[in-house]
């Protein structure tokens, strides 16, 4: 009995985490002060950045919650609701918050940006939504060995999560990057894509194998090699380069991996 509630104890610690990245992201809020010169002096506390630890945590043990089951052959129906209970938590609401966080700051940023209406802010939670239509929809469909129906929803939330640390510790021109990251139009977009890509039902790869071959390994590989490059080019950004990778990969090579 105790032996089955193990991957269960896994699920929780994914949402225990989850919860303490929200945490780090609603406390601090956005600091505002008046400068000098008059003008508005925004920045966004760095504690911010903790929360995407706590989320990559999270992804750690969200996967070893599945490998436990399989592993003592403890699958449950209750372990499969409360995975997605978990996942939504972490992988939907915190980034969902994430992205909440930064939208004020570029919102800010735009003459009369104080005044913002609270409006612009609400499409950051179509991402939530999203990630809970598409767990409900993995709950109810048949197991799969082959591949995911549209992205899976922790690669999204570990794609936000990431966003956090490349503002502050990108090695590239930092201008540049929080240019991108203070543009409002680069939240709007990366909410619905990452939403679209999450409920649509285009195929993507899952990493189970049935049996080991050089021809299913091959895209595992390549995403390795395109992750470390990436890394040592550009550091944090590689995480979104590997997302993307890993989303055209699964489209150029759909035939390949069935």
């Amino acid at each position: 009995m105790i032996k089955k509630q193990i991957p269960n104890l896994f699920t929780l610690l994914n949402l225990f985490f989850g919860c303490i990245a929200i945490v780090y992201i609603t406390m601090p809020g956005i600091m505002i002060t008046v400068g000098t010169d008059g003008e508005n002096l925004i920045e966004i506390p760095q504690q911010i950045y903790r929360a995407s630890l706590c989320l990559a945590l999270a992804a750690v043990v969200d996967y070893f919650d599945g490998f436990l089951a399989r592993l003592l052959d403890s699958s449950s129906e209750m372990g499969k609701q409360l995975d997605s209970l978990a996942d939504l938590v972490s992988f939907g609401v915190a980034p969902s918050l994430i992205a909440y966080q930064f939208l004020r700051l570029s919102l800010a940023q735009d003459i009369d940006g104080l005044s913002a209406s609270w409006l612009q802010l609400l499409p950051v939670f179509i991402l939530p939504c999203a990630a809970a239509y598409r767990l409900a929809r993995f709950n109810i469909s048949a197991p799969s060995t082959t591949g995911f129906t549209g992205v899976p929803v922790p690669a999204v939330g570990l794609l936000f999560a990431s966003f956090p640390v490349i503002y502050w510790y990108s090695p590239m021109d930092q201008a540049m990057v929080t240019g991108l990251l203070l543009n409002k139009w680069f939240w709007y977009v990366s909410v619905l894509g990452a939403s679209y890509l999450m409920v649509s039902t285009l195929p993507m790869m899952a990493f189970k194998f049935n049996q080991v071959s050089f021809k299913k390994l091959l895209p595992l590989l390549i995403l390795v090699a395109i992750g470390l490059v990436s890394a040592i080019c550009f550091g944090w950004i590689a995480v979104p380069i590997v997302f993307i990778a890993y989303v055209v990969l699964s489209l150029s090579l759909k035939y390949w991996y069935l």
